[in-house]
């Protein structure tokens, strides 16, 4: 294993400060590109198309089973290249591709293509970004490094955020999508900066460290797999999920149905209070899951959903319901930062760290793709007051089932 002292002098290194800056740049541009097109694609599809619930739903489910089915193996290619730089890069060109493809060619079929594409590609980025994380900073500074990653991140969403609301306003809906291709090549640019030699890939996949990095091989993927705190956690992301990723385009749809504010300037509201809140939750998560754990703040992770859901069902204001996303914002902030450091927990040694970050991701996406479909069809035959109250019922049993059955990872990272 490397020692601190090997990690501090590679951080004191000023090409390795460089490849750290690039990586900050990275996670700025980067953040719109992976998660911003699905609240503002609900909403173009709903006012500029007239798509009813049930399709956008279809439409919405795309991405997040593409995004399923490519996780595991995404994880499985990260861990194995070294070449990491070029999975971020491919990726971010195929994610721009598909925005470019939603607005020059607005039909069903092209809408579905798109959307197959933007999930597939968005599966690589999330572990290639951690993997060249852990691979510059290793596991002592691990924690640290994903709160400033997810900082940078929510900071990027809310400049995007900003920016759409503003294309939103004096173009259309649909322009934002030309704002997201944007940031994707932005993002490219940004990781030919991180210097290749900079990272020790041996580290960015969770091995030990030895002096000969060419005889280390691996844990076997069904030995890790057979702890079952892996399974635990996973399956605590997909009730995360299922309970969280329905909320704000149906809230979206909501807003453009009463037609009280622009949907479009409404959705980059929720994003940029979401955002914003993001910021400082990200990095007071990563701090005291060092000191308390990070059950006891993942908790506050979970119990921020019922209470949005249950907002989100009681009024129609918008100015509620951009308030309502302070709650988001503490959320996902949190899961953001965890989410990373209790995979890297869980893999501490194996060599499979990223493999596993994809099959718990593979959670998050059957649960964003189930949410999105169930609650659309819910929206279409009962409303959505009854789509907000589902979504607050499941939320709560998630918070149950994690509480009770995930253990701390804490001691396992010391």
């Amino acid at each position: 294993m490397v020692s601190h002292s090997v990690l501090q002098s590679r951080e004191q290194n000023p090409t390795s400060k460089r490849s750290l800056i690039a990586l900050d740049a990275l996670n700025f541009f980067l953040a719109d590109v992976v998660g911003g097109v699905g609240p503002y694609l609900a909403v173009y599809l709903k006012s500029t198309l007239r798509w009813d619930a049930g399709a956008i739903g279809m439409a919405m489910a795309t991405a997040s089973v593409c995004a399923v089915l490519f996780q595991t193996p995404a994880g499985a290619v990260v861990d194995r290249v070294e070449h990491k730089r070029a999975v971020i890069i491919i990726s971010a060109l195929i994610i721009a591709a598909g925005c470019l493809l939603l607005v020059a060619f607005p039909c069903f079929a092209c809408v579905i293509t798109a959307q197959a594409l933007i999930g597939s590609a968005s599966a690589f980025l999330p572990p290639a970004v951690a993997a060249i994380s852990l691979g510059l900073v290793g596991p002592h500074g691990f924690d640290r490094r994903i709160g400033r990653n997810e900082a940078f991140n929510h900071s990027g969403n809310v400049t995007a955020a900003v920016l759409s609301g503003a294309v939103s306003k004096a173009f259309s809906i649909g322009a934002i999508f030309n704002v997201v291709a944007l940031l994707g090549l932005s993002s490219v640019l940004s990781v030919l900066f991180i210097k290749r030699s900079d990272i020790d890939h041996a580290l960015a996949r969770g091995s030990q460290h030895t002096a000969d990095n060419e005889n280390h091989r691996p844990e076997g993927l069904m030995h890790t797999l057979r702890d079952k705190r892996i399974a635990i956690f996973a399956l605590s992301a997909i009730l995360f999920h299922f309970a969280n990723a329905a909320m704000l385009p149906q809230a979206g749809q909501k807003v453009a149905e009463t037609k009280i504010m622009d949907a479009g300037v409404c959705m980059s509201a929720c994003i940029i209070v979401a955002q914003f809140c993001m910021v400082p939750a990200a990095l007071l998560a990563s701090k005291y899951a060092a000191s308390w754990g990070r059950k006891p703040v993942f908790l506050i992770a979970f119990a921020s959903l019922p209470l949005r859901a249950l907002i989100f069902a009681s009024t129609s204001n918008p100015y509620a319901l951009i308030a309502a996303q302070i709650l988001d914002g503490i959320g996902a902030g949190i899961y953001g930062v965890l989410g990373v450091v209790v995979a890297a927990d869980l893999t501490r040694g194996t060599g499979r760290f990223n493999v596993v970050q994809g099959i718990i991701a593979t959670g998050l996406g059957i649960g964003a793709g189930l949410s999105n479909l169930l609650i659309g069809f819910i929206v279409k035959f009962a409303g959505y007051n009854a789509g907000f109250l589902t979504l607050a019922g499941i939320s709560i049993a998630a918070m149950a089932f994690f509480l009770w059955f995930m253990p701390e990872t804490k001691q396992l990272s010391e």
